[in-house]
Parts: structure tokens; C-alpha cells; sequence
């Protein structure tokens, strides 16, 4: 029989906090008084993430243990989770608590209610520097702009999810996953409860610049043609500026002045400029459809704990 309740735990070197997370969740769960599993996903940790994992395994038939191959990615961890969860509702959450599991009655709640999925928003962001506050800030403003306000700011991974919704999500298979706009996108009775995001419980931030940056492409890429329309916008106008110029430069001409080369060289480097920054942009959609095309998995389990024989 399904449990009620699937919650999603994607991990990557998360020794240092799993054993509190646990027990959390365990304590969470145990008081809401339902079925439930928790899907932990190893997404390639190199610390004893792993060990740890197959302990709890062994030692609570509510513990459920995906191992990947090799390190995918927290999009692909979550995708994993949903792939194997059974719940009638899917949690999922970081392993890290700086999102607090004892939200996760108050989510139950607004599901029993109705709502299909239940998005928490921050109100604040503890322990995290004044630098990614603000960049959080200028993308979620920029992403609303360019995707028409489909993304709610300061949302995160963390939410609750029908079964209805996540198997919608389940057939969905590109390769470049910005799962809270896919959550956004698919429509359903969609609510939120509003919360103050805690500090890392232990341990340091998996999701450095780099991964930040390419998660932000993933969403403004993977939900808005904006970009490929703003490089035309921006072709007319240096045309129009081009075509100004020579003509500027042709009554200097027939007025009896040159005006040099200053002002060719200038539309020149101007022009460059946007052929490159517009091949730039058609290259990420290109280089995505060429990701599709591949049809790799989109990711590898090497162990699969806690499951039944037939998953």
C-alpha cells in the first residue's frame, strides 16, 4: 500500500547534518500520525553520506535510499526522488534545514484543502551573505520579467506536490531542469506559505557561483523566448543608429567636412558586438536541443535501498 506521504531529501556531502535532518523529519512525520517514506538521494557524494544512508536503510523500514553513479546535480537528484516516490503527496526539501521540516504539516494542511501545489516563500534569508541576497533578488525580478511573473519570487525547491502534479512532472524529460518553473508552469490549484529560510544546520553551501549561475540559465532558457527577441530589438535599433550615422557623415561630407572614421569604427565595434552577443544567446538554445537530441538518461543509479523488488 502507498503511504501518504513521500519526502524528497537530495544529498551531496551532507554528513554533518544528515543525522539531525533524520531525526527532524522522523519526529515531523511520526506526529502527523500517517503513512509516509522519506527518499534520500546520494546524488555522488564523496564524504560518508553513503555509509550514513545505508545505515538508516537497515534501520528504519520509513527510509528509502537512492544511490547515483556518480554526482548529477541537485535537479536531477530531486527528478530521481520523484521518480521513485509512491506518496499521495510529494515533499521535497534540502537536506541542509535552512528550510525547516516543521512546515511541512501546515503544507499538508493547505493540500488537504484543496491546492495541488503548496510553494513555501521566504521571508528572510538567514546566514546567507548580503552579495546573494542581492543577486537572488535582481534574478527572481528578471526571471518574473521575462517568464510574466509565472515564477513566484524568493520560491524555492521546497514544496509539497499531488501525486496528480508530480506525475505530470515525471513526463516531462529535458535535460536542463529549473523544477520550480516546471512546477510553475503546469498549472493546477497552485497556493504558499510564507516562512524565514534558517542558516546551514552544519556544514558549508553546495551550491557555489558556478551552480548558481547555471541554474539561473537553466530557468531564464528553459521558460522565455525574451532573449531571442531582444536580439532583433536590438539589431533594429543599431541599424537604425548605423544608418543615422551615415547619414550624418554624408551631409559632413557634402557640407565640405570629413568626420573621420572615429564614428565608423564605433557602429562597427557596436555591430560586432551584437552579432556575437546574438550567436552567444542562439548557441544556449541550440546547445539545448542538442542535449535533448542525445537522449542520455538523465541520470544513473548504482543502488536503490528500502524499495520494493518490483520499483
Amino acid at each position: 500500500m502507498n503511504p501518504v506521504y513521500s519526502i524528497i531529501v537530495p544529498c551531496y556531502n551532507e554528513e554533518a547534518v544528515l543525522g539531525e535532518t533524520h531525526k527532524r523529519l522522523t519526529k515531523v512525520m511520526t506526529d502527523m500520525g500517517e503513512s509516509y517514506e522519506i527518499v534520500y538521494v546520494n546524488d555522488g557524494s564523496r564524504d560518508e553520506t553513503g555509509n550514513i544512508l545505508r545505515k538508516l536503510a537497515a534501520e528504519d523500514d520509513h527510509v528509502r535510499a537512492i544511490m547515483f553513479a556518480r554526482n548529477a546535480g541537485h535537479q536531477m537528484a530531486v527528478t530521481a526522488g520523484l521518480d521513485y516516490a509512491s506518496g499521495d503527496a510529494v515533499v521535497i526539501i534540502d537536506a541542509d534545514l535552512q528550510d525547516p521540516p516543521e512546515l511541512i504539516p501546515q503544507m499538508a494542511e493547505k493540500w488537504k484543502d484543496g491546492a495541488q501545489v503548496v510553494a513555501a516563500q521566504r521571508n528572510k534569508r538567514a546566514g546567507e551573505t548580503a552579495f546573494k541576497k542581492i543577486t537572488a533578488s535582481a534574478y527572481y525580478k528578471l526571471l518574473n520579467w521575462l517568464t510574466g511573473g509565472m515564477v513566484p519570487r524568493d520560491t524555492g525547491d521546497f514544496r509539497l506536490v499531488d501525486r496528480r502534479v508530480a506525475d505530470v512532472i515525471r513526463g516531462m524529460p529535458e535535460h536542463n531542469r529549473f523544477l520550480r518553473g516546471m512546477f510553475a508552469s503546469v498549472g493546477f490549484r497552485q497556493e504558499s506559505i510564507r516562512y524565514d529560510r534558517d542558516k546551514r544546520f552544519a556544514g558549508e553551501t553546495h551550491y557555489p557561483l558556478k551552480k548558481m549561475l547555471k541554474l539561473a540559465a537553466d530557468g531564464v532558457f528553459s521558460f522565455s523566448k525574451k532573449p531571442l527577441k531582444a536580439i532583433t530589438a536590438v539589431g533594429l535599433l543599431l541599424l537604425l543608429a548605423g544608418g543615422l550615422g551615415l547619414l550624418a557623415l554624408l551631409i559632413l561630407l557634402l557640407c565640405g567636412r570629413h568626420g573621420g572614421l572615429w564614428w565608423m569604427a564605433a557602429l562597427n565595434g557596436a555591430l560586432t558586438g551584437t552579432v556575437l552577443t546574438a550567436l552567444g544567446i542562439l548557441g544556449e538554445y541550440v546547445g539545448r536541443i542538442y542535449d535533448e537530441s542525445r537522449g542520455r538518461p538523465l541520470y544513473i543509479v548504482a543502488d536503490a535501498l528500502g524499495f520494493d523488488e518490483e520499483q
